[in-house]
């Protein structure tokens, strides 16, 4: 498994499209439950294989991925052959961000010597969706990306 199988929760939501997975297999119902009930390692390794195709769609599909920690924001934007990161480091020990007040606390103080942005960019390396999956796995969840552009602005304009 390349990525890491789907919760129950999840595959519930995706009811429809592993029953359709199970038909591109020419695998009925009813022989979908023979499997379950009589050779569950094939129906593990069915579940796995799905998984695996709608992680890579998903991943394939994101274009920016932000994690917060208690005194740093990370925005990603997901380029076709190289991510783009916006990282602010907050050094004031008081501040948390992940927090509502921590939050309203940045905004406010964006120009404070205590909030520090830093810019970079990096290629993929050959599997450009594990990099993505790597990222998730360390706590960034996939975004519409309202963050990286409006962080993106401040630092363009910062720089004119």
């Amino acid at each position: 498994m390349k990525y890491q199988r789907l919760s129950k929760e999840q595959l519930e939501e995706l009811h429809v499209e592993f029953i359709n997975f199970l038909a591109t297999q020419s695998i009925t119902a009813e022989e979908w439950a023979d499997i379950k009930n009589n050779k569950p390692q094939v129906a593990e390794e069915e579940i796995d294989v799905f998984s695996d195709l709608v992680w890579e769609k998903v991943l394939t599909n994101a274009l920016y991925l932000e994690h917060f920690s208690k005194d740093q924001i990370h925005l990603f934007e997901l380029q076709d052959d190289s991510m783009n990161l916006i990282a602010i480091k907050i050094n004031d020990t008081s501040v948390d961000v992940t927090t509502q007040e921590g939050y309203a606390w940045l905004k406010d103080n964006l120009l404070n010597d205590d909030v520090v942005f830093y810019n970079a960019s990096k290629a993929y390396s050959d599997d450009k969706n594990l990099d993505k999956f790597k990222l998730i796995q360390q706590g960034a969840n996939i975004t519409q990306g309202d963050l990286f552009r409006y962080f993106d602005n401040i630092i363009k304009n910062k720089e004119q």
